[in-house]
C-alpha cells in the first residue's frame, strides 16, 4: 500500500513551512535515513529524513512551494511490487466509504494510502489533535481514531514517529490511564495573539496613491517576530534600569588575555565578558533567574543566556546554556559557531529556544543606548550600547575620562520586581567593572 509523506513538525509551534528543496526525484529508491528534503521554518532550513524504504512515486509539493501545512502530503512512497498507478489521486473516491456529514476532518475517506504515522483505510472521521497546556499534541488521524475507541489520553502517551508524532503503534500498546468515567469538559481552544489594531491594507496603500512603492511580502520569520513583539509589547508589563558602566578596567584585562591568548588563535570580544557577567549575574541574584509560565513562575539553577544576532531578514536568539560554568574563551568559540550557523540558518530548534535571560547588543553598531523588548517568556534581556569616552567625576572627586558603556534592562514586572532588577544590573556592573573576579 503506497506510504503517504506528510510535511514534518520540526518544532513544536511550527503550523506551516516551505519545502526549499527535494534531494530525491520520482523513481528513485529511497532508504530509512535518507535526506528527503529541506525544509524551511520561519526560523531555520532542516533536512527531512526518510523513516521508511521504497521507491519515490509521486512529488506531491514541488520544491520551493511556501505554505505548505504540517500534515500535509507532500510526496508518495511505493513499496516493492506496487507502481504509480496504486497512487490516487486527491478526488479520487470511487471505491471508498461514503464520506460522513458533516466531515469534523475533510479527505480521510479520499485518502486510503497508509502515511508516516498517517495509517491505514478508515473512513471513520479522526477526532481533533488534541493539546496539552495550550501546545498541540501531534497524532496521526489513525491513532487518534484508536485512542478514541480505546479512550487513551493522547497527552499520556510518548509518540515514536518523527519528532515525538503519535503513531499507530503507541496507541495500540498503550493502556488507559485510571481516571473517572465522567467525560471531561472540552477544554476551549487557546487563542493566537492579536496583531496590534491599526489602519487596513487597503487603507494604507490608498493613502499612497500615485507614490511609487514596492509591495515586500513577508517571510515565515518576518510574521513570527512582529506577532511575538506585538504580543510582548502588549501583554509583559515591561519597566526599565539603566545603568553606565565603566569599561578601562576591562578593556585593558581584555588587553592582556588577547595577548597572552594570540598563540592559541583565541581573541575575546567585550561581548564575551557581557555574557559572562550577565550569567554569573544571574547566579548571584538567582530569584531573577526564571521566566514566566502563565499562572506560575520557573525559577533556574544554570544560567542559560540568549543572544541576539541580526540576519537578514530579522534575527536568531541562539542561547548558550551553563552559561555560568564556561570560561571565557569557550563562550567565545561557542558564541562564534552559533552565530554563523544563525546566519546561515543552519540552527536547530533546541539551539534558539528556552533561556531565562537574553542580551542585545547594539553597541558594535555605534548605537549609545536604547530600549529592548522582552522575548516572552523570559522575565529580561539586556540592552547594550557602545563604549564611548566620556568625562567623569573619579573617586577623589577630580575629572577624568574613561570609557563609559550604557546598558538598560529590560524586565518582566509579573518575575521580577524593582529592588531585585536594580540588585541584577548593579551584580552584572560589578562583574564588568571587575573583570578579575569572573575568572575566580
Amino acid at each position: 500500500m503506497p506510504t503517504e509523506i506528510l510535511m514534518p513538525a520540526l518544532s513544536p509551534t511550527m503550523e506551516e513551512g516551505t519545502l526549499a528543496k527535494w534531494h530525491v526525484k520520482e523513481g528513485d529508491k529511497v532508504s530509512s535515513g535518507d535526506i528527503l528534503a529541506e525544509i524551511e521554518t520561519d526560523k531555520a532550513t532542516m533536512e527531512f529524513e526518510a523513516v521508511d524504504e521504497g521507491v519515490m512515486g509521486k512529488i506531491m509539493i514541488p520544491e520551493g512551494t511556501e505554505g505548505v501545512k504540517v500534515n500535509d502530503v507532500i510526496a508518495v512512497l511505493l513499496e516493492e511490487g506496487e507502481s504509480a498507478d496504486d497512487i490516487k489521486a486527491p478526488d479520487d473516491t470511487s471505491d471508498a466509504a461514503p464520506a460522513p456529514t458533516p466531515a469534523p476532518e475533510p479527505g480521510p475517506q479520499d485518502a486510503p494510502a497508509k502515511g508516516y504515522g498517517r495509517g491505514e483505510t478508515d473512513a471513520t472521521p479522526a477526532p481533533a489533535a488534541p493539546t496539552k497546556d495550550g501546545t498541540r499534541i501531534f497524532a496521526s488521524p489513525l491513532a487518534r481514531r484508536i485512542a478514541a475507541e480505546k479512550g487513551l489520553d493522547l497527552t499520556e502517551v510518548q509518540g515514536s514517529g518523527p519528532h515525538g508524532r503519535i503513531v499507530k503503534a503507541d496507541v495500540e500498546c498503550a493502556q488507559p490511564s485510571a481516571k473517572s468515567d465522567a467525560a471531561p469538559a472540552k477544554a476551549e481552544a487557546p487563542k493566537a495573539a492579536a496583531m496590534a489594531t491599526g489602519p487596513s491594507t487597503d487603507s494604507v496603500i490608498k493613502m499612497y496613491d500615485g507614490r511609487p512603492f514596492e509591495e515586500v511580502k513577508l517571510d515565515g520569520m518576518r510574521k513570527t517576530i512582529a506577532a511575538r513583539l506585538t504580543e510582548a509589547k502588549q501583554s509583559v508589563p515591561h519597566f526599565y534600569l539603566r545603568r553606565d558602566i565603566n569599561l578601562d578596567a576591562l578593556m585593558k584585562f581584555r588587553g592582556t588575555l588577547n595577548k597572552q591568548l594570540e598563540s592559541r588563535g583565541v581573541k575575546l570580544s567585550v561581548n564575551d565578558f557581557i555574557i559572562k557577567a550577565c550569567a554569573l549575574a544571574l547566579q548571584q541574584v538567582p530569584d531573577a533567574n526564571a521566566v514566566w509560565a502563565g499562572d506560575r513562575t520557573l525559577k533556574f539553577s544554570k544560567s542559560d543566556v540568549a543572544v541576539a544576532v541580526a540576519i537578514e531578514g530579522g534575527l536568531f536568539t541562539p542561547v548558550l546554556r551553563d552559561a555560568e560554568m564556561k570560561s571565557l574563551s569557550a563562550l567565545s568559540a561557542e558564541m562564534k559557531d552559533l552565530a554563523t550557523r544563525a546566519r546561515d540558518r543552519k540552527l536547530s530548534p533546541g539551539e534558539y529556544q528556552g533561556g531565562s535571560f537574553a542580551i542585545s547588543n547594539l553597541g558594535m553598531f555605534g548605537i549609545d543606548n536604547f530600549d529592548a523588548i522582552i522575548n516572552p517568556p523570559h522575565a529580561a534581556i539586556l540592552a547594550v550600547g557602545a563604549g564611548v569616552k566620556k568625562p567623569i567625576v573619579g573617586a577623589d572627586g577630580e575629572l577624568a575620562v574613561a570609557t563609559v558603556m550604557a546598558m538598560t534592562l529590560s524586565v518582566d514586572h509579573r518575575v521580577i520586581d524593582g529592588a531585585m532588577g536594580a540588585n541584577l544590573l548593579q551584580a552584572i556592573k560589578d562583574n564588568l567593572e571587575n573583570p578579575m573576579t569572573m575568572l575566580a
